[in-house]
């Protein structure tokens, strides 16, 4: 199947003529308009170079119900403690600088690309984009950001420096999407670190069906 691509008009094709691999189209730019537009169609950049903005939508897609979200004994004796303390949108550019920094096993380099970067922090600043920071002795040791689009929040990346520090920002934001009647968090690709916290794959068509009913609500 043909990748599409982009022009200075604000349109994506439907997300339905991705690839198998689920790449959908290459060009455009990462403007706030073209993001909350893609985000709402199910579509999102994933690349490494600013040079070649590349946009998907994988068939499946990896969700997590937030009544699904699984909390191990070790988590919950951590929340109980007092090891960690959490904030949201305090520190968001540190969130995503430390993200896109951390190694990760079987990768290399960052998809968080400077572009990436700066275009996040203008959606942050406009409270399309927000952040979950995890402290230990006030030292910013883990966390995530992410993107809210109607009542599903897109996640982007995570982090931690230190044990089950990313976890616990998974449960404080679960907690406070159900506080917020949000219906799902979309994990985007599928990962086995968050299927053994409860994430589940589904086909493409049934999650932009249930997008589509949570940023319609």
């Amino acid at each position: 199947m043909a990748i599409f691509r982009l022009v200075d008009e604000l349109v994506f094709p439907d997300p339905l003529f991705s690839n198998e691999d689920g790449l959908l189209a290459i060009g455009g730019d990462l403007s706030v308009e073209r993001l909350l537009l893609s985000y709402q169609n199910g579509i999102f950049p994933w690349f490494e170079s600013d040079d070649d903005i590349l946009w998907w939508s994988p068939n499946p897609r990896l969700i997590l119900k937030l009544d699904d979200f699984k909390v191990s004994k070790s988590l919950k004796r951590i929340v109980r403690s007092e090891k960690f303390s959490v904030k949201m949108n305090t520190c968001f550019t540190e969130v995503v600088e430390s993200c896109s920094s951390i190694n990760r096993k079987g990768e290399q380099g960052t998809w968080i690309t400077q572009g990436m970067k700066d275009a996040f922090l203008a959606l942050h600043e406009l409270g399309f984009a927000h952040s979950v920071e995890v402290f230990e002795e006030g030292i910013l040791v883990g966390g995530l950001y992410g993107l809210k689009i109607g009542k599903v929040f897109c996640g982007e990346s995570m982090f931690h420096k230190v044990s089950n520090a990313s976890k616990f920002a998974l449960y404080h934001l679960v907690q406070n999407l159900k506080e917020n009647d949000f219906s799902f968090i979309d994990a985007q690709m599928p990962t086995d670190h968050l299927k053994s916290l409860g994430a589940i794959e589904i086909d493409k068509i049934t999650f932009l069906q249930m997008l589509k009913e949570a940023t319609n609500s």
